[in-house]
């Protein structure tokens, strides 16, 4: 299973028994990704630099767990290695989105990874895969949320702790799903502090990579170093069925006043679930583009937090 862009398999540990636990349980494995030579700080300055500013994201934040305050930033005139530099000195988060829509070389990798990941789970067929990059500050977090898409998340530099939370109602409920489906909301939830009495702790280092469950809630504190990760996304026939189930119960909701209905992703109530979606969409009564628009500051990397307010 060698690939074009790496020499060796890209999960260097893997076994017979993560073909059944893959997407359903916490799954921790090794990588090589660093050895593609894709994410070197000089090669992810020069990736910040070809960027298009709408797949830029910047954000700084709090420091404090339950209060997931932030502010959005820009790049501004600073070059893709001063970003570095900056992010490094402040609490800030970087996100490069869609990495493989406009840099060909991780396209390529990132059809490897689903590629080696089909090969190992017959049956397993992804689409609408996705690749972005994370560069963070030292002990910056990432709050409370949860994604929906198959998600994984792969260490490249610095190390940092993940807690993922039970896939249940006490620390996701319906209505949380359907909020974020149908973008009234952020992925950010409601957080107290006992969650963590049970949550799930991953350490994660460079070459390691964790995936979890769908819409599993889950945070992420970044240890005293700068981090560089990998996200993927990917979407398959089951996780379809069950964004459609609840985004159809989310309009049946507002739209009838139907309560408690099935949020299992197979059987015949996904169809006019999955046409209520459609309809909802095809009508404009989805809320598009990002929830919140604002724009706080702008990298600067001779400033000591390695940012400079523009209010």
């Amino acid at each position: 299973m060698n690939s074009m862009v790496m020499q060796a398999d890209i999960i260097s540990n893997w076994e017979d028994r993560h073909e059944s636990l893959f997407g359903v349980e916490l799954v921790k494995l090794n990588h090589r990704l660093i050895d593609s030579g894709l994410f070197s700080r000089e090669a992810l300055g020069r990736v910040i630099e070809r960027c298009p500013s709408e797949h830029l994201g910047l954000r700084a934040m709090g420091t404090e767990i339950d209060d997931p305050k932030r502010m959005e930033g820009e790049l501004g005139n600073a070059s893709g290695m001063e970003a570095i530099e900056a992010i490094e000195k402040g609490r800030m988060w970087m996100n490069i989105r869609r990495v493989m829509d406009w840099a060909p070389e991780y396209k390529t990798l990132l059809d490897e990874v689903f590629g080696e990941f089909e090969a190992r789970m017959p049956g397993f067929k992804t689409f609408k895969r996705n690749l972005g990059v994370l560069i963070s500050s030292p002990n910056a977090n990432v709050f409370y949320h949860a994604d929906i898409q198959g998600q994984s998340l792969w260490q490249i530099e610095g190390s940092k702790s993940v807690y993922i939370y039970p896939r249940s109602e006490i620390f996701i409920t319906p209505e949380n799903v359907e909020k974020i489906l149908l973008r009234e909301t952020a992925e950010d939830m409601p957080y107290e502090n006992w969650f963590d009495d049970y949550a799930t702790h991953v350490d994660l280092k460079p070459g390691e990579m964790v995936s979890w469950p769908l819409y599993a809630p889950h945070r992420v504190k970044n240890h005293d170093c700068l981090n560089i990760s990998a996200t993927m996304e990917h979407w398959t026939r089951q996780i379809w069925n069950s964004y459609a189930v609840h985004y159809g119960n989310g309009v049946l909701r507002r739209t009838l006043g139907l309560k408690n209905s099935s949020t299992r992703d197979h059987g015949l109530h996904v169809y006019p679930k999955a046409a209520a979606t459609f309809l909802w969409k095809k009508l404009g009564k989805q809320i598009t583009g990002d929830v919140v628009k604002q724009r706080d500051f702008r990298i600067d990397a001779k400033s000591p937090n390695g940012r400079a307010s523009l209010r």
